[in-house]
């Protein structure tokens, strides 16, 4: 799409939102009769902070570089769903809006768990953006027979990780598969740093695993790749499962991990 394009499409999608709108949606009195449906352009940019003449242009689609914080005005005046919003940031340049801090889901969603018990033989579970483990499937239990039976608190990937002795003796390269593992919590969770319960979560491992302290300081920040994996499971054996990682699109603020195997077989 050009950028001649992308101007056009912003400009219609706000001309159509604001035609959408009344001034009672906004708070504003109704006043006269309008020759037009929905909100003046004046009142738009009243609300927004912005200049008439400067709003008329964006509407136009002519070049008129729109900041994020203009954009995010906008869309506040325009009531634009999280969607709409994040559509007309990247009609502008910008990465999309991030969503607003929620607490952390406490369980998989039905329609995600119910993908997990899908994989019948392949162990998942699902995580959420601070990496709790909020759900898994019957395979991934008897993989990590101790899930159901760790405290909620606890639950979280990275925290057994690095403080549980059974992942320790379930993972015969846990020297290197800890450090990747933080080092891609480290690039995935590194915008939400500031947030309380990272930033507790960050805390108690370092004081709980040196090996968490000593890798935390290193800085390693590490995108995720799919990679065969290797797991001695005290009945089993060894495993080598590929590790694959998946976002549903109707719920990015989770990520479903699902292990498949690369030889023959899967658990149970």
């Amino acid at each position: 799409m050009s950028s001649e394009t992308r101007r056009r499409e912003l400009g219609a999608l706000l001309r159509s939102r604001r035609n959408q709108l009344t001034p009672a949606d906004v708070g504003l009195p109704a006043g006269g009769r309008r020759r037009s449906p929905g909100l003046r352009r004046e009142e738009v940019a009243a609300l927004s902070g912005v200049s008439v003449t400067w709003y008329t242009w964006l509407e136009q689609g002519r070049d008129t570089h729109p900041s994020r914080q203009v954009l995010d005005a906008l869309a506040r005046t325009l009531r634009l769903s999280g969607a709409e919003h994040a559509y007309a940031l990247s009609l502008a340049g910008h990465p999309a809006a991030r969503p607003p801090s929620v607490p952390a889901a406490r369980t998989a969603p039905a329609n995600v768990q119910r993908l997990l018990d899908a994989q019948v033989g392949l162990p998942a579970f699902a995580i959420t953006s601070e990496w709790q483990i909020v759900g898994w499937n019957a395979a991934y239990a008897q993989l990590y027979p101790g899930i159901a039976e760790v405290v909620e608190e606890d639950r979280n990937l990275l925290w057994l990780v690095f403080t549980d002795p059974s992942v320790r003796q379930l993972l015969p390269r846990w020297e290197e598969d800890s450090r990747r593992f933080l080092a891609e919590f480290r690039a995935e969770a590194g915008p939400l740093l500031g947030e309380p319960a990272v930033a507790a979560l960050v805390q108690r491992l370092r004081a709980a695993s040196a090996h968490f302290e000593a890798g935390w300081t290193d800085h390693d920040v590490r995108g995720f790749t799919s990679r065969e994996r290797l797991f001695h499971h005290p009945d089993a054996g060894d495993l080598r499962l590929e590790h694959h990682q998946l976002t549903p699109a109707d719920h990015p603020d989770l990520q479903v991990v699902i292990y498949t195997p690369v030889r023959d077989g899967g658990i149970g």
